[in-house]
């Protein structure tokens, strides 16, 4: 469809649930955020030690209307003044993609409004964007989520190459799964954060996969040394194993976003998605970022996990782009960044 030219004074509604965060917000032109609401269902969640897609599809049939509401209220406007709904579309869980797609659907349609169709891994490239709409293009953009974990090249909006990701587990996948494995519970990257600030990263020296090879991931092979390395040493400091763990994958996200930003002369380096709330790499990414004198950005842990304000940005910046979706659209829950 043609692109609709939406003002940047224009607000638009943004909808997330793909995974277990309902959340909704408007933001303004792609950079103004006027409200943002999250729900987590951690607390579902936790005692089954991860998501189980069912509740979270029926706590979001729930929870969707009153967080949209609270959204439009916070904001401070009224439903006349929506110039547009964005909800995700992919990738995530079907069932819960299913929830805020219906929605956003059917609010666009009874406001009279366009509709937009928004991928969740586009969503968090503009994440930085909305608290520092002064980056320079081109921009590396290191993604790391429970799903993904990916470095992009942006050259602007809408525009981005996907230089290298993972080829077995994410980030997120491998803490979690080392969290599980170390009875931490759920969710695994906030407990190994937390335990890992009183261990020593230099105790257990875990391997660093394909840490000079390319752009590309493996966790994988980590994920199971740190399980062979407590069963042969079970007398180890499980503080030792998380810090070590932790350096370990934070080691290789930061050598590899570094190296794509001096290859390709991105102009600044930013990172995106839940683990990029992670105190180390954030730590070792503003390191790297002052000693190679780039331009970097860490978005507030709040635009770093999963919530609507990008999503809503994401979608101003596609309805001038490509117009709006068609109310035919459905969930795509293998969506890739395309």
């Amino acid at each position: 469809m043609s692109p609709d030219v939406i003002s940047a004074d224009a607000p638009i509604l943004g909808i997330e649930t793909s995974c277990d965060e309902t959340a909704a917000a408007l933001v303004c032109g792609g950079r103004t955020v006027l409200s943002s609401v999250v729900s987590s269902q951690v607390d579902l969640h936790a005692r089954f030690g991860g998501v189980v897609p069912e509740i979270a599809s029926r706590a979001h049939l729930d929870l969707i209307i009153p967080i949209v509401a609270e959204s439009v209220v916070s904001s401070g406007l009224s439903d006349s003044d929506i110039a547009a709904v964005g909800a995700t579309y992919g990738p995530g869980l079907v069932g819960s993609l299913l929830v805020g797609v219906s929605a956003g659907k059917a609010l666009a349609l009874a406001w009279g409004v366009p509709f937009v169709a928004v991928n969740h891994l586009e969503a968090h490239l503009y994440a930085s964007l909305l608290e520092d709409p002064d980056l320079e293009f081109p921009l590396v953009v290191l993604l790391v989520s429970g799903g993904h974990t990916m470095i992009v090249r942006m050259d602007g909006p809408g525009v981005y190459e996907i230089l290298g990701q993972t080829l077995d587990d994410a980030a997120g996948e491998a803490f979690d799964k080392v969290a599980r494995f170390l009875g931490l519970g759920y969710p695994g990257g906030p407990a190994i954060d937390r335990l890992a600030m009183s261990g020593d990263p230099a105790a257990i020296n875990f391997p660093r996969a394909m840490l000079d090879d390319g752009y590309d991931f493996s966790f994988s092979g980590l994920k199971t040394s740190v399980i062979n390395w407590v069963r042969k040493h079970p007398e180890v400091e499980a503080v030792d194993v998380a810090a070590s763990f932790q350096q370990a994958v934070v080691d290789v996200l930061v050598a590899k976003a570094r190296r794509a930003a001096h290859d390709t002369g991105a102009r600044g380096l930013a990172i995106g998605g839940g683990v990029a709330a992670n105190s180390q790499l954030r730590e070792s990414f503003l390191d790297v970022c002052v000693r190679d004198d780039i331009r970097g950005f860490l978005p507030s842990r709040e635009m770093c996990t999963d919530n609507a304000a990008m999503v809503a940005a994401a979608a101003w910046y596609r309805l001038n782009l490509d117009g709006p979706s068609p109310l035919d659209t459905g969930a795509f829950p293998n969506l890739a960044l395309a």
